[in-house]
């Protein structure tokens, strides 16, 4: 995939990802109780595939939080190559294990890759939504883009499933984890090889991107 793909992509899309008034939206209050933490459920953008460990977002976000001293601790709990399916999954484990306060979900992008109805990625979404808010935790959905190889239909598609999905359920949304990174005139250059996953230097960028949403919920 060619980065200038992406770019094309977000021109399609008329960049709704950035300023989409879904954007930090606040989600139903938990009744959580406890010591405050995040779980980070995501896939290899989450999991610093290719990356020096430490150098990723969920990494960078745990340091942002001590320098804000904020007394959260955070469990990043994504497994590169996951789906929506496998987040559903393992959630309900990870709920009773961790009991979080924060539940980020960044799960999809490898649903789309692999061409799975949209419709099942939203039913697993929407699951687990429900099922952090059912534990009393906040929930933050992280969006994702396609490029446009795969159709401009299902690209607008798969964009709104995520904005339905936190529209209907109430909750936070990061409309687009990789704005200001894949539609950059020099994108090619902020992504590793396979021109999949963003290097190092991206992942402040993505940080910034949740942080805006998640910074609310604190």
């Amino acid at each position: 995939m060619r980065r200038r793909d992406w770019i094309a992509q977000c021109s399609l899309l008329g960049l709704a990802c950035l300023g989409s008034p879904l954007a930090g939206a606040a989600d139903a209050r938990g009744k959580h109780s406890g010591p405050r933490r995040i779980v980070v459920l995501g896939d290899s953008l989450s999991a610093e595939y290719g990356l020096a460990r430490g150098s990723g977002w969920v990494a960078l976000l745990e340091a942002r939080l001590k320098e804000q001293r904020l007394a959260i601790e955070v469990v990043n709990a994504s497994i590169s190559g996951d789906t929506s399916s496998g987040g559903r999954s393992r959630l309900p484990g990870l709920l009773k294990a961790q009991t979080p306060s924060h539940l980020i979900i960044e799960l999809g992008g490898n649903d789309a890759l692999r061409g799975l109805p949209l419709a099942m990625t939203r039913d697993n979404l929407r699951a687990m939504v429900q099922a952090g808010k059912a534990a009393g935790a906040r929930v933050l959905l992280v969006g994702m883009q396609m490029p446009p190889n795969y159709g401009a239909a299902y690209g607008k598609e798969f964009v709104q499933l995520f904005e339905q999905v936190a529209r209907d359920e109430k909750t936070a949304l990061t409309p687009f984890l990789l704005a200001g990174v894949a539609e950059r005139p020099d994108a090619e250059s902020w992504f590793q090889p396979d021109r999949i996953h963003p290097l190092a230097k991206a992942h402040p960028l993505m940080l910034d991107n949740v942080w805006r949403a998640l910074k609310p919920l604190l």
